[in-house]
Order: C-alpha cells, then sequence, then structure tokens
C-alpha cells in the first residue's frame, strides 16, 4: 500500500467555519410578487413578455430540482402568462438532447453544460450567447461574486459573461457514503475517523463477507467511465499526486506516478477481495445512488447531492458521511477544483425570451436568492455565495450537510486555469480531440480484465494524451493563437492555497 497521505482526522465535531464576506450581497429589494417559505419571486427590473410563453429549463436534475420546481411554480403564480418547462435529466441525456436541439434551433432557453462538450466550443459554435444585455443592474450583479468567479476563459469570454455562477463546485464526488449499520458491525466509523486506503479495503471486505451474498462492501457506478478517472484521479490527488490529473507546478499529467498506480491497485484488490457488488459494471451514478438505501452495499463513493436526496426519498435510510478514503500515512494534501462554478447554465443563442433567464439569475445570485436555494435544496448542490452556506447552517441545515461542508472546506483548494491564465488557451481547447481509451475506460479495462498490465495501461493513456496535447497546440499556433505548452505550468502555484486573482497577476507580472 502507498504510503501517502492520510490526515483529514479530527473531523468529527468541529463546527462549520467561519467563512468570509467576500462580496457585497445585498437583500433582494424589489416587490415581492409571490412567497413561500424563503423562495421570494420580486421585481428585478426586468422587461417580461405580457403575452403567454412557455420557457425551457434543462439541468441534471437531483437536489436542484427540489429547488426549481418550487420556484417555477412560484414563478408562474407571480407572472401566469410564463409557463417554465423543467427538465430534470441524466447528464448524457442532457448531452444528446441539447446537441439534438441547437442543430434543430429548438434547444432549451437554459441548459446545464452538456458533458462532452467545452463552453469555448459552446461559444465558438455559436450554441450560447452572453448575458449582459439582459441581467438587470448588470455591473452590481457582478460585484456580487467572490473573487475567482468570473473568469476569462472560464465563465467569460471575450470580455462577456456567458455562464450564469449560482452554485460552489468546493465539492467533490468521492465521500464515503455508508450504510451505519453495516459499517459499525465492520468496525469503522468513518464519519468519527477517515478510512485509510487499507481501512476502506478491509471494511468492504468485512461487510461483503457478512452480507454472504446478500449484500456486499461497495457498489459502484461502473457502467460511467469519468466515475472510473475521477475516483481514481482523487484518491492518487490526497495521497501527494499534486493537481490530481496534472501537475500545475510541471505541466505534466500525473497517470503515471506512484500514487495513480497505487490507486488503481487498491480498485483491483477489492476486485480480487469480491467487496465489489456484482451488477456495479451495470450502474450509472443514478442507479448506484439508488442502490446504497436498498441495502445491497455498506459503502458508495459518490457526491454530497446524495445526502438531501435520501433523506428525502429514503427517510428510514441509516447512513452516515466520511472523508474520502485517505492513505495510509502522513498529511492529506488539498485536491483540487477549478475555478468558476459547479455545472453552470448557459442561455441558448436563441432563446425567444432570453429577459426571462436574466429575471431569473438576478434573483438567484443575491444574498435571498442563494440562501433559498441552500434551504430548498437542502444543503447541496451548495450555493456560490459563502454566506449563503453560513445562513444554510444557522437555519439548521442536517448535521451530515454541514459535516460535509466541514470536509469541503478542510480538503479542497482552488486550482488554476491555464484558460483563465491565457484566454488563447480556448483555442487548444477547440482543437483537441478526445482520446480513445481515455483515463476512465482504460481503468475500466483494467478491473474488468481487458487490460493487464496497470503501469503499461497508464503510460499508453498519458502518451497518447500528451501527443494530441501538442499537437492541439501546434494547431491552434497555426491558426493564431498565441499559446505555448509553457501556459499549462504554473510555477507559484502552491497546492495547499487557492490560487487567486493576485496570483494570476503576480504570474503575468
Amino acid at each position: 500500500m502507498l504510503a501517502g497521505a492520510a490526515g483529514a482526522t479530527g473531523l468529527a465535531g468541529r463546527s462549520l467555519p467561519v467563512l468570509a464576506r467576500q462580496a457585497s450581497t445585498p437583500a433582494t429589494d424589489g416587490k415581492v410578487l409571490a412567497e413561500s417559505g424563503p423562495i421570494k419571486i420580486i421585481e428585478t427590473g426586468a422587461r417580461l413578455p405580457t403575452d403567454n410563453v412557455t420557457f425551457q429549463w434543462m439541468d441534471s436534475g437531483d437536489s436542484k430540482a427540489t429547488f426549481w420546481k418550487k420556484f417555477f411554480a412560484l414563478y408562474h403564480q407571480a407572472h401566469p402568462n410564463v409557463e417554465v418547462n423543467y427538465q430534470g435529466i441524466p447528464g448524457p441525456d442532457i448531452n444528446r438532447l441539447v446537441s439534438i436541439g441547437v442543430q434543430s434551433g429548438n434547444a432549451p432557453d437554459v441548459f446545464q453544460t452538456p458533458p462532452n462538450i467545452t463552453p469555448a466550443q459552446m461559444v465558438a459554435e455559436g450554441w450560447i450567447q452572453p448575458l449582459d444585455d439582459y441581467i438587470p443592474d448588470f455591473e452590481a450583479w457582478k460585484k456580487r461574486y467572490p473573487p475567482g468567479i468570473l473568469l476569462e476563459g472560464v465563465t467569460m469570454f471575450n470580455g462577456k459573461v456567458y455562464a450564469f455562477p449560482y452554485l460552489s463546485n468546493r465539492q467533490y464526488g468521492t465521500l464515503t457514503l455508508y450504510n451505519k449499520d453495516y459499517m459499525a458491525k465492520a468496525g469503522y466509523d468513518p464519519t468519527s475517523k477517515p478510512l485509510t486506503w487499507t481501512d476502506f479495503r478491509d471494511a468492504a471486505k468485512k461487510m461483503t463477507g457478512q452480507g454472504k451474498g446478500k449484500y456486499y462492501g461497495l457498489v459502484f457506478a461502473g457502467a460511467v467511465t469519468g466515475r472510473w478517472g475521477g475516483t481514481v484521479a482523487a484518491l492518487a490527488s490526497m495521497a501527494g499526486a499534486m493537481g490530481g490529473e496534472r501537475n500545475w507546478k510541471t505541466g505534466e499529467l500525473n497517470y503515471t506516478t506512484d500514487q495513480f498506480v497505487a490507486a488503481v491497485e487498491l480498485l483491483l484488490a477489492m476486485k480480487s477481495d469480491g467487496s465489489f457488488f456484482p451488477g456495479s459494471l451495470q450502474f450509472n451514478n443514478p442507479q448506484t445512488e439508488a442502490r446504497l438505501p436498498q441495502g445491497v452495499a455498506g459503502m458508495c463513493l459518490q457526491g454530497p447531492w446524495n445526502i438531501p436526496q435520501w433523506m428525502r426519498n429514503d427517510p428510514g435510510f441509516n447512513f452516515g458521511v466520511g472523508s474520502q478514503p485517505v492513505p495510509d500515512s502522513g498529511d492529506a494534501l488539498p485536491m483540487g477544483v477549478g475555478p468558476g462554478a459547479f455545472i453552470p447554465p448557459w442561455m441558448f443563442a436563441e432563446s425567444k425570451h432570453p429577459e426571462i433567464a436574466g429575471d431569473i439569475f438576478a434573483y438567484l445570485s443575491t444574498f435571498d436568492g442563494q440562501t433559498a436555494f441552500a434551504l430548498a435544496a437542502q444543503g447541496f448542490p451548495p450555493p456560490i455565495l459563502p454566506e449563503a452556506q453560513k445562513a444554510g447552517a444557522a437555519a439548521g441545515l442536517d448535521p451530515k450537510v454541514l459535516f460535509a461542508y466541514v470536509l469541503f472546506d478542510k480538503q479542497l483548494r482552488v486550482e488554476p486555469s491555464p484558460a483563465a491564465r491565457n484566454p488563447d488557451v480556448a483555442q487548444i481547447l477547440l482543437e483537441t480531440k478526445p482520446i480513445t481509451p481515455d483515463l476512465g475506460e482504460t481503468v475500466q479495462g483494467l478491473f474488468t480484465g481487458q487490460l493487464k498490465d496497470v503501469k503499461k495501461a497508464l503510460q499508453d493513456v498519458k502518451d497518447r494524451a500528451d501527443h494530441e496535447h501538442e499537437r492541439a497546440i501546434k494547431a491552434a499556433q497555426a491558426k493564431g493563437a498565441k499559446v505555448t505548452a509553457d501556459d499549462w505550468v504554473i510555477p507559484n502555484w502552491d497546492p495547499t492555497k487557492d490560487y487567486t486573482d493576485a496570483d494570476y497577476k503576480a504570474l503575468k507580472g
């Protein structure tokens, strides 16, 4: 077992950290048109249509849907001529439906980032339009955000704001979510003390033995290749592979590091133990999330969105929340999250009623709107304004939610973005073609036995990714982009600290 980083201990019982107020976020003072609990529909100054219209909104649902369904019902009450058709669907379906809709000119008015296209590509191909002209009092709107959210190449392009950032990406999707009864019988309590890699394997093996074929140690979204790559990268990152997939100090991919190799070997060892639920290779994320309350497994590595979802849908499920597994010794290295926001919505370039989006975005960026979202969604995804998270905590969010907030505050730091450093990097992203098999497909292939040699397989995916990166840089340069491989080398990056606007300025000299 890799002797990397462990740490992350002593979290149980900690209070929610005091989060500094970083931007002016006054309460909305417009006339209240409709109100239900913390949610309000207010006059923002947007010039809304007066005829009967239907507005289409599409995202990945989960806990977000809890808020949006209440909000849009209230919005219709305040504006009876506006009917919002909300669709909460899985990410792969968003990719397919939005792509088809764009081609036909009938995409949703607002949609979440499709998984298989970058924001730069959406801008370049004319899928989306900027928000600047549709959000009332736009300059005041921009000032509400903390530093590091509205960045060129991330949420802004050509000086215009395209993304609507309302959810914080300071979270990760590999929490140890577990059946408290099964785990206690195995002798572990991940909430009081994070499982080390050795503990994680041992707990899964013990629970599998306890289950005697009725339940297993771990259920996994094995049909989702990104889940394989993301899990390995998260484990390796906390173990010392700085930056996860890419080390921003050197600009090099980390795929062949000892930490990545050890993370893959951990999963393979747990497979050899028989600890994976047998159907795992056929499950997507929602199917995996639904299985744990059914009692088929003792734990899964998933995201915080499961917490409110299980509390609503499976109130009898006795579950706990813990850190992702940490290696066996040393201090855990914080994992990195990119600047910007979590799965932000974008506005379709051909939307017939962009002013409706502007009206909604104006409210949901305020302290009132952000706090209403936190309370309605029961804490996840977390609102992007730290003071709204703090207000939600004061309003009595579930202790499991608050514990996850503490974990994320301790274990995550904002990492640099080459696109924020140099906007021309967006041209490289446009030129870059997906490699197949990618990291996730490679790890999945190792798990199924289609690939045999871990080090050789990881070297192969690194070599192909490096080659494609170099090719894309040359292609972008040939079209006039002022970019080099050095744009991915961030010498002033410290993985234990948030990378800030001041760091970008210092880098540019």
